[in-house]
């Protein structure tokens, strides 16, 4: 980084990073208040909107995975107490109702009284457990949540790891029989693989990889990351490929400018834990063409527009949490990669969109999001996909990043 360059960021960089630790804390502060459930345990399903905590909602895997990668990573950074407890809370709830003792794998829910509801192995789901185990093992180096990862890892391995042609298929009977139904949600295709969880598993098996280096691990998180470069990732474009069928032919023409930006910092995390070089430098280039890629669904107010159709040249134009969340570290990323101060910029500025129309300082967190006219979306505050993950670590990337940034403009040549 060139000294003037550095100076100029310098004070943005302490600015940058403190606003992020006051809105971790900030995030924190609502789950602990509002999310444990006092009368059944663990937490909450639901809290809609208005705030009102609907008592009988369904416990979604995926949250409570979230919930606690987040107080799990949180404790690491605060060394905070009461977030330890919450992150116990997280692990034991999820080892006693979600965990599948007789066939392995995580429910996809449970009811209000913690008793299996929908028993499917959504592979998406395992990925998030081992997630969130990998971290809450980095907290406290209890070997019972590292024992759970590995046989996580098996069975996803075991049932879902396509041999024939690589990456891994969505979903499974509580037993392991590949399901009619694969979908994610309603909103998703019907396709036997999908970006979004070949993403997420990329993720659980990095975190999974730095305190258990196994070779079979090593060589699985490797052929992942090929999948991405090679089937997953449009080198022209530097957009992904959201749905495929079993041969990696491509199903829908669509762009999610969100997943982009939360992949091109991913993949490269990922190089790294690998630590091959010549997959660190070819994904380093990489991050930053999908960082420059997104910049196409950027709006003069720091958001970013929510999907493309390319097929119907058709933009989806509302603006949720976690898009601004991961623009904010994806973003922040490519500066670090390139020294371009516009991705600086547009970092900053997905920071200043969402404190202007995401953040609820009435009643904590972020809100759902925005449409258009910037009108708010009535979605859970709290819910099966409502969680503290993606802004949290947005305020933990951004705090690290901002303070090793700082140390970079200190030591710059004149």
């Amino acid at each position: 980084m060139e000294k003037v360059a550095a100076g100029i960021k310098k004070a943005q960089l302490s600015v940058y990073g403190a606003e992020m630790e006051a809105e971790l804390r900030r995030i924190l502060a609502f789950w602990e208040q509002h999310a444990p459930d006092e009368q059944n345990g663990g937490f909450v399903g639901q809290i809609d909107h208005a705030g009102q905590v609907k008592a009988d909602a369904p416990r979604g895997a995926i949250l409570n995975a979230r919930i606690l990668w987040t107080f799990s990573a949180a404790y690491r950074h605060t060394q905070k107490e009461n977030h330890l407890q919450l992150a116990r809370r997280a692990y034991h709830y999820l080892m006693e109702h979600f965990l599948d003792r007789e066939y392995g794998g995580i429910y996809w829910s449970v009811n209000a009284g913690g008793a299996p509801l929908n028993t499917r192995k959504q592979i998406y789901a395992l990925a998030f457990a081992i997630y969130g185990l990998s971290e809450y093992y980095q907290a406290t180096a209890e070997e019972e949540a590292l024992a759970a990862c590995k046989e996580l890892f098996r069975w996803i391995e075991r049932y879902s790891f396509d041999e024939e042609f690589g990456g891994y298929f969505e979903a499974f009977s509580r037993e392991g029989n590949l399901l009619e139904d694969l979908r994610l949600s309603p909103k998703d295709r019907n396709d036997p693989k999908t970006m979004n969880t070949h993403l997420h598993i990329l993720e659980a098996y990095a975190n999974l990889y730095r305190v258990w280096p196994d070779a079979q691990l090593a060589q699985q998180l490797k052929g992942l990351l090929e999948v991405f470069l090679r089937q997953i990732v449009d080198a022209e474009s530097g957009h992904m490929h959201l749905f495929f069928n079993r041969e990696w032919k491509v199903a829908a023409n669509l762009v999610s400018y969100g997943h982009d930006i939360e992949a091109s910092w991913l993949l490269l995390e990922t190089a790294e834990v690998l630590g091959r070089q010549e997959l660190i430098e070819e994904v380093k280039a990489l991050a930053v063409q999908m960082a420059r890629a997104t910049g196409e669904g950027l709006q003069p107010d720091g958001s970013l527009y929510h999907e493309l159709d390319r097929e119907k040249q058709h933009y989806d134009t509302h603006r949720e949490w976690w898009v601004s969340a991961e623009a904010m570290v994806g973003f922040l990323n490519a500066f670090e990669l390139s020294k371009e101060s516009s991705y600086m910029e547009k970092s900053w500025n997905s920071w200043q969109f969402a404190q202007k129309y995401l953040l609820d300082r009435e009643k904590g967190e972020w809100i759902w999001g925005v449409w258009d006219d910037y009108s708010q979306m009535e979605e859970d505050k709290l819910g099966f996909w409502k969680c503290p993950y993606h802004n949290s670590r947005a305020c933990l990337e951004v705090i690290h990043r901002c303070k090793r940034l700082a140390e970079e403009s200190n030591t710059a040549k004149v």
